[in-house]
């Protein structure tokens, strides 16, 4: 298992492919400029990060950010429900 403080080590190279921004952008429905700090600035305030298998889950509010564990690639990002 991963300790937490490998991803906020490595925060610097996280990154996503032009498909994975719009993506994000639309599951989200955000309307930001750079989609990347965004998603570095909800790693860093996240109220929870799991690590399972080959991929970090970063939790903020209703938000679920999955990043891949070698590649630091945000994969996908979705809204998830309260409970």
């Amino acid at each position: 298992m991963r300790n937490v403080n490998e991803l906020l080590e490595n925060l610097d190279k996280i990154k996503t492919t032009e498909l994975g921004k719009k993506r994000i952008l639309k599951n989200l429905g955000l309307k930001v400029n750079d989609i990347i700090a965004w998603c570095k600035s909800v790693v860093l305030s996240a109220e929870n990060i799991e690590s399972s298998g080959k991929n970090w889950y970063v939790y903020k509010e209703d938000y679920v950010i999955t990043i891949n564990a070698s590649s630091y690639t945000i994969i996908t990002a979705h809204r998830q429900q309260i409970k």
